[in-house]
Formats: C-alpha cells, structure tokens, sequence
C-alpha cells in the first residue's frame, strides 16, 4: 500500500507539472536574454546571476507557467475534442486540483516579482513591476470568461504577443539599467514575430476551435490565407529589423538579417502553395532533432508550421542576440 500511495503522489505532482507545461516556458527566454545583453549593465557577480535566475523563474515557470494552467482550466471543453491526454481532461487532475494549481503559481509570481521590484526600485521597479503585474492579468483573461480574448484572433495574437515577448524584453532591460531606445525597437519586432506565430499555432486546434466557436484566422480564412497573412508580418518584421540594423550602423548584422529574409521567403514559397506538405525536407529536423522542444502533431498544416518555425525561428533569434550584443556594449 505504500508504495501504491507513493506511486500515486508522485504522478499527481507529475501531472501539476504538466498542467505548467513546462516546454512553453523557454519561449520568454531570447527575449529575457536580449533585454539583459542589451542594457550593457549586467556585471559578472554572484548577485546579478541571482537576479537574472529570479526573472527566468518569474517569467519562465511562474508567469508562463500560469498562464498555461488557466488555459487548461477554462478551455477543458475544447481539450476533450483537441488534447484528451492533458490533465484534467484524462482525470488526471480534478478542476479543484487545477485551481490550487494556477492560484498557487499566481501569488508565487506576485510576490518574486514585487521583491525584485522593490529591490530595483525608482522607475525601474516600477517597470518591472508593472509589466509582471500585467502579464499576469493578460494571461488570465486570455482564457477565462467573460473576456476570454483567445475566442478572437484579433485580440488573442496580440496578447500573447504583449505577453510573452513586448514585457519580457523590456524587464529584461530594466533588471541592470534604464530602459535603451533599441530595446523598444526590439520589442516591438519580437511583439510581430509573436502574432505571426500564434496565427499560424491555431492550426493544431482547428477542428476544436470551429466546433466551439473560437474565431481563431485559420476558421475564418483557411489555412492557406492564414500562411499568407503570418507570412507578410514576418517578412516587414524582418525588412524593419534590417533597416534598424543600418540605421544603428550594424552593417554586418544588416547583411545577416538580409540573408535570413531571403532563406525565409526562398522557404515560405512551397508552404503557401502548399500549405499541408511544404518544405517536407524539414520533417527529419522536427522528428528527430527538435521534436521533444516544439512538438510535433497530427494537423498537417501545423506539421507544416513546426518545420517552418526551426528555420525561422533559429534566423530571427540569432539575429536578435547578436543585435542585443552590440547595443550592450554601447552602453558599457
């Protein structure tokens, strides 16, 4: 019996920590880091390596993982057509189990991020504060009724968009300094990049989302406009990203950038005249080299995305270090 009950406790926690969903909590990272490198403030202490760790725990299995809580909470419905497997919905995890969960994980966000907050202080506390505070309240009534901004494309893609990428960078910046003028330039671009890649995300939950109703672009335009519209935000996020990098006098990084729009354009070709099999010489990297990271699915369109978000997202990134890089050591 023990060992039955201890077998039993150790699968509850498993499935309290599935429910965070932990894969989801590396996507505020870059843009943590970009903030960080580009404030050129960061020193090689055992002090700031703590701040730094406390704001990947704030914003990684904290911020994140609340919002990937409350999302499986209100939307059990659609994960009983969509994801079966997830916690609530295979009775792994009751409602009430679920609340605990989320609610938990909530005030635990409240109070790291109010005590790195105070111990900033001036305006940069009050920054960090304010973007925690309202990452928070955006992730909450991104799923929960009445709001519940996810049922319109419209609103959904650009709070993740705030959430997950505008705020992140900007507290990554003000944890060492003031707030650089490129660093709202980048944030804005990683804001785009974000709305072009949840519109192309809802493909997983197509047949779900038109059974109850959510406006997700994928059900209102099909799958192959919805490749056309992200695809348009990538390639001006990409083209106001290269002309950013001129203008700040980066003329490698420019050249970089520039290349990497060609790659992605060269790629997003056959998607969108075929948006269920393009680019299939990508499958292997998905299977095989990053299927644990981002996923893989039986949609094939969002099969489609998976192989196209590798290249893309490995181009945008580097670049977006590398020019975080070389605003930071402006400011050193």
């Amino acid at each position: 019996m023990p060992a039955v009950q201890q077998t039993g406790f150790v699968n509850k926690i498993k499935a309290h920590l599935e429910l965070l969903d932990p894969v989801t909590w590396i996507s505020v990272f870059p843009c943590l880091a970009g903030g960080v490198m580009a404030s050129g403030a960061m020193q090689p202490t055992i002090h700031d390596y703590l701040l730094l760790f406390a704001l990947f725990l704030l914003y990684g299995p904290f911020a994140t993982g609340f919002s990937q809580s409350v999302n499986d909470y209100y939307d059990l419905e659609l994960d009983r057509v969509n994801e079966p497997t997830r916690p609530i919905p295979s009775g792994r995890l009751t409602e009430k189990e679920a609340i605990w969960n989320w609610s938990i994980i909530l005030l635990s966000a409240i109070i790291l991020g109010t005590t790195l907050g105070l111990h900033i202080g001036g305006q940069r506390g009050i920054v960090l504060v304010t973007s925690m505070l309202s990452g928070l309240v955006v992730a909450f009534i991104y799923s929960a009724p009445p709001l519940k901004l996810k049922k319109n494309i419209l609103f959904s893609a650009p709070a993740v968009g705030f959430a997950y990428a505008f705020i992140t960078y900007l507290s990554g910046n003000v944890l060492f300094s003031e707030i650089r003028p490129e660093v709202l330039w980048l944030a804005g671009l990683n804001f785009f990049m974000a709305i072009a890649l949840i519109i192309m995300n809802d493909f997983k939950s197509k047949e779900g989302d038109a059974k109850g109703g959510m406006k997700s672009l994928t059900v209102m335009i099909g799958s192959k406009n919805t490749f056309l519209v992200a695809f348009i935000i990538i390639d001006l996020v990409f083209s106001v990203f290269a002309w950013l990098a001129w203008s700040w006098g980066f003329n490698i990084l420019f050249y970089f950038i520039l290349g990497a729009l060609i790659v992605n354009m060269v790629i997003q070709v056959p998607m969108y005249r075929d948006p269920k099999s393009g680019i299939t010489f990508m499958q292997h990297a998905v299977d095989d080299g990053f299927g644990n990271a981002i996923g893989k699915s039986e949609v094939q369109e969002h099969n489609a995305f998976l192989r196209f978000q590798v290249v893309n997202n490995i181009l945008f990134l580097s670049n977006q270090l590398f020019a975080a890089a070389l605003i930071g050591s402006r400011y050193m």
